[in-house]
């Protein structure tokens, strides 16, 4: 999703003295959220590359190593690259051939249509995306086929323009997950929506609080889900991992891992949870650039506690 705060988001290309907020105190309605605010900061690196097609990443998938990614940019772009690390810290990025996306009738898809956020690779290597300008989520066996796009049930039809799908993750037991960035149910919670192979379903939902909205998700090495949001201020963006734990009953144990301070980072959109060769759990997210020259592409790391 395109979000571009006041004066053009001046602030995110000049503004690099903000403050991370790791452990600060919840603004209100935090009531059942346990902060830990533990994450640490591993280190950032800024991508950069003279191609038409680079920028507005917004899923993000790594492999067990760290070491491989598949990124998803949101003009239906898709392509896989290697990382080079030195120490843990990534120091360069190698990009294979970016793929076009397909349609169902195997045309490329443009505009609303193509308007690709959420990433989910299923074991077999199966493509699974999300959509926004046409609220849906299509699967590809591997980038370049045609689409197989899922069943839309009415819930899907009636969701806002430029706030639905932006993330999307995959369990243990291949199901996919995704929840709308700007519906809400009557209560004002944000529905999640479970695909079991046959059909959706809304098995539970998750809080909302203090203006964040979710962009990204994943499903890390021990089966719980992680929820990449982001707050769009006045001069930039704002960030805050959560994780649950998926019960028979819904969710439960709700953390709040991190929090950061406006302009800490880019516009965050892609997540992607791994552990490291140390057995460290870490948290790998990609900014998406709107395609402007006052953002970057970001690709940031934490270390997350167990």
């Amino acid at each position: 999703m395109h979000k571009r705060p006041a004066l053009a988001l001046a602030a995110a290309g000049v503004v690099a003295i903000a403050v991370l907020a790791t452990g600060a105190a919840l603004t209100g309605g935090s009531a059942g959220a346990v902060d830990r605010g533990s994450a640490t900061h591993l280190g950032s690196f800024t991508w950069r590359m003279n191609a038409g097609w680079f920028g507005g990443f917004s899923g993000l998938e790594l492999s067990q190593d760290g070491r491989r990614m598949t990124v998803l940019g949101d003009r239906a772009t898709l392509l896989t690259a290697e990382i080079t690390r030195d120490g843990g810290r990534i120091t360069d990025i190698r990009p294979g051939p970016a793929v076009k996306l397909l349609s169902s009738r195997g045309k490329v898809l443009r505009g609303r249509a193509g308007d690709s956020e959420g990433l989910a690779l299923s074991p077999d290597g199966t493509l699974n995306v999300s959509f926004e300008g046409v609220h849906r989520v299509a699967r590809y066996r591997r980038a370049g086929d045609r689409a197989v796009v899922l069943d839309r049930p009415r819930a899907f039809r009636s969701l806002a323009a430029n706030g639905s799908f932006e993330a999307l993750a995959i369990d243990r037991a291949g199901r996919l997950y995704t929840m709308p960035e700007s519906n809400r149910t009557a209560q004002g919670r944000i529905p999640v929506y479970r695909w079991d192979g046959r059909r959706w379903t809304q098995p539970f939902d998750l809080p909302a609080r203090d203006r964040f909205l979710p962009v990204g998700a994943d499903f890390g090495p021990g089966g719980r889900l992680y929820v990449l949001e982001r707050a769009t201020g006045f001069v930039g963006f704002r960030t805050r991992l959560r994780r649950f734990r998926i019960a028979p009953s819904g969710i439960a144990g709700e953390e709040i891992l991190l929090t950061t301070a406006t302009g800490t980072h880019d516009n965050l959109e892609g997540v992607s949870i791994w552990r490291d060769g140390a057995g460290r759990l870490r948290a790998t997210m990609i900014s998406d650039d709107n395609f402007l020259a006052l953002q970057r592409t970001e690709l940031v790391e934490y270390r997350l506690p167990d």
